[in-house]
């Protein structure tokens, strides 16, 4: 009775338990990864992850386990995170995405800020900005530009094909009636 006490205890004190990784095969239906969870015992397992929110951990990184059933031949990583990247001091309520590198999109209380160490890319089929925007920065567009409102210029305007306003070419017009001279012309007609 005393041997069976002490196995059932055994396997409470193991049904949860930490684990640092050392492995992670991202191809099954069910992530699966290599972990350290005793002294010598390395296991492979499944990992669980939240809906819709997936993640490669780093080497190194820490992981709670779980021995279903008490059972330590079943064992599954239910969360692993990694403080040496972890941001911290964020207020109450706050919420980010983060990777190793630095790249963070930080819902804040009152913004949301998006950091992409070298570029953030959007692609969809259309893209619909309702704000007022401000852009620090050269823009290059690559495909024609409608604009539904009024264009102000505080610097020169260049083209390279000319110019038209209605059905005036700015750069090739010309104006009749003139007499060759010193003498200007009027405006463009």
């Amino acid at each position: 009775m005393m041997k069976a006490l002490e196995r059932l205890a055994r396997s409470v004190r193991l049904m949860i338990g930490r684990g640092v990784l050392r492995l992670v095969d991202d191809a099954k239906a069910m992530q699966m990864v290599q972990l350290g969870v005793l002294a010598k015992e390395t296991r492979e397992m499944e990992r669980f992850q939240d809906y819709g929110f997936t993640c490669v951990p780093k080497e190194g990184a820490e992981a709670i386990v779980a021995a279903l059933g008490g059972r330590r031949d079943h064992l599954v990583a239910l969360r692993i995170d990694d403080r040496r990247f972890r941001l911290k001091n964020l207020n109450s309520g706050e919420v980010a995405l983060y990777d190793d590198l630095g790249n963070v999109i930080h819902f804040k209380r009152d913004r949301i800020l998006v950091n992409g160490v070298a570029l953030v890319e959007v692609t969809a089929p259309a893209v619909t900005i309702n704000a007022a925007t401000e852009h620090n920065g050269n823009i290059t567009l690559n495909g024609d530009l409608t604009v539904n409102g009024q264009i102000s210029a505080s610097g020169q305007i260049n083209s390279d094909t000319g110019v038209s306003i209605g059905a005036l070419e700015l750069g090739t017009h010309v104006h009749g009636g003139v007499t060759t001279g010193s003498g200007n012309t009027g405006g463009p007609q």
